[in-house]
């Protein structure tokens, strides 16, 4: 954990004195191990302000001094993580000792919690924040028989010094709980040797009373509690929880609110378990098989590229190389079929090339305006499905292949080229394919969505993890521009004029602008009941409230 732990004294000749400090060094560290020495001589230096002044005041006592100056201070390692962590009376950095300082004498003067005892938090981005605990020592020499200390955490990170209170809180008070139960039997010893209530009250009439206490004013904490290792006690407490403050919290990437397609998915699951319990009881023992086959839709959604690897024989391994095998053109046409929602139709007597394409060209859509039906024996109306594969026999309707809302695949057999093939998984070297739609409307113009992803396809710089990406962001944004067009257009009701205000503002309205727009009702049939529920729900509640 970025943080230094430090207790402090107020001193009642100088005011608020740091008497202790553990730092963690985080590796590399700023200085090697062999100017180790080094660093911590530089300590004299940066405490060089308040050391003239502690040598000038303090020369008689410890009470503002915990390690002397000659000594090399304490040094822990944690074989872990290679952190090192070093204790002396001041930070090793100039920069730490003034944010130190500035916490030491806020803790023991104005940042007090009621009763001068217990936690309190404060600070700033420039200074840092800072949690700080006061208490009370006994001594039988000092004026009220107790002295003043705070143990103070400073640390930059204001969220995880706050989250961490209730740990801090209850380890430091069984540090504090320690010194002050071995202090208070030093207090009674001392008392039951020498009572200093009656001494001071048998010399409130001498003259020199006011001088008496001033030789004890600086009394050391290590003659208060009688530990001749205390400091090294010390050290220890303040690096474990230095560790063990900074490993209980770990960061993790939250995801956010859930995408549509999971919502979508959730749904489809949650209706086909339904749907399977309700048959349950009425057909009996061959419900298990039936409920098995039936699960494969959600299942496949869930598993397309996995499925895509177990695919045997020739297949499209990614739109790149579908769009390689087809042509660009002839890419495009297919695109644009599926964006515009259009049933798209292949014909073909290989099942699993078929599959893999449909694999494919699914990543262009939002799972819930997916409806396939992998292949068929017979043709199944646009209905049904806006993927349908066929067998090679299978005839098209006249009304469907003079349909401008369809596009047919037919793939026929090399068979001159299968004799030459060198690889068995090249597509283009066992196939060839016949693209054809009665559909008379440009489909170089748009959509905005489709334009963008033949750039990201076209560019060969860009692996397939960075075009699905790509291709997984350019399907948000305009999932986003979906939700905005239901809730104006579906919701609230309004005109076209203000609908074609809403576009323009969505960026769907220039060139393309039909597609654009042709996209985005064919994508509103793929948002989640749950989104509609939950929106018309809170309409309704917005036009209630005023009533109420």
């Amino acid at each position: 954990m970025n943080a230094l732990v430090a207790l402090c004294h107020f001193c009642e000749l100088h005011g608020p004195r740091t008497l202790f400090c553990t730092e963690a060094l985080h590796p590399p560290s700023p200085s090697p191990p062999s100017q180790l020495g080094l660093a911590l001589g530089d300590r004299d230096v940066d405490r060089e302000g308040e050391g003239l002044t502690m040598r000038a005041n303090c020369s008689a006592s410890g009470g503002c001094r915990s390690l002397p100056a000659s000594h090399p201070g304490f040094v822990s390692i944690d074989d872990e993580t290679g952190i090192r962590f070093l204790s002396h009376q001041h930070p090793r950095q100039s920069q730490l000792f003034s944010v130190v300082r500035q916490a030491c004498v806020r803790s023991l003067s104005c940042e007090v919690c009621p009763g001068r005892e217990g936690p309190i938090f404060f600070g700033d981005e420039q200074h840092g924040f800072v949690f700080s605990h006061t208490f009370f020592i006994k001594d039988s020499l000092a004026r009220g028989f107790q002295r003043w200390y705070s143990i103070v955490m400073v640390a930059m990170d204001r969220i995880y010094l706050i989250n961490s209170w209730p740990f801090l809180l209850r380890h430091l008070r069984l540090t504090i709980q320690s010194l002050q139960s071995t202090a208070l039997k030093v207090f009674d010893s001392e008392q039951g040797v020498c009572p200093q209530r009656a001494a001071r009250i048998n010399s409130v009439f001498s003259p020199v009373f006011p001088h008496q206490r001033s030789g004890n004013a600086a009394r050391s904490l290590t003659s208060l509690t009688q530990h001749p290792n205390l400091w090294a006690s010390l050290h220890s407490s303040f690096s474990w929880l230095l560790k063990a403050c900074g490993s209980r919290l770990t960061e993790k990437l939250l995801e956010g609110a859930p995408t549509e397609d999971t919502l979508v998915l959730i749904e489809k699951q949650t209706e086909q378990e339904e749907e399977m319990n309700c048959r349950e009881g009425a057909e009996g023992g061959s419900k298990s098989q039936r409920h098995q086959t039936e699960a494969m839709t959600v299942l496949d959604l869930f598993s397309d590229e996995a499925k895509l690897e177990e695919i045997p024989g020739p297949k499209f391994r990614s739109l790149r190389h579908l769009r390689q095998v087809l042509g660009a053109a002839e890419f495009r046409i297919l695109a644009w079929h599926v964006l515009m929602g259009n049933q798209v139709i292949w014909r073909s007597a290989d099942p699993g090339l078929i599959q893999s394409s449909f694999i494919v060209l699914k990543s262009l859509l939002p799972v819930g305006c997916v409806r396939s039906i992998p292949y068929s024996g017979q043709y199944e109306e646009a209905y049904k499905c806006n993927f349908l594969g066929l067998s090679p026999d299978v005839q098209i309707p006249v009304h469907v292949s003079s349909s401008e809302f369809s596009v047919l695949v037919d793939v026929s057999s090399d068979r001159n080229r299968q004799s030459s093939a060198v690889s068995e998984d090249s597509v283009s070297s066992w196939f060839q394919f016949n693209i054809s739609s009665a559909n008379t409307q440009p489909t170089d113009r748009g959509p905005t969505l489709l334009n963008k992803l033949e750039v990201a396809l076209s560019n060969e710089n860009l692996s397939m993890d960075v075009v699905s990406h790509c291709l997984l962001c350019l399907k948000e944004e305009w999932m986003n521009k979906v939700k905005v067009l239901f809730k104006f257009s579906k919701v609230d009701g309004r005109g076209r004029e203000d609908t074609q205000k809403v576009l323009t503002l969505l960026g769907a309205t220039g060139p393309g602008e039909e597609d654009n727009i042709r996209l985005l009702k064919f994508w509103m049939t793929g948002l989640s009941k749950t989104y509609k529920t939950h929106l018309m729900s809170a309409v309704r509640g917005g036009e209630r409230s005023p009533s109420q």
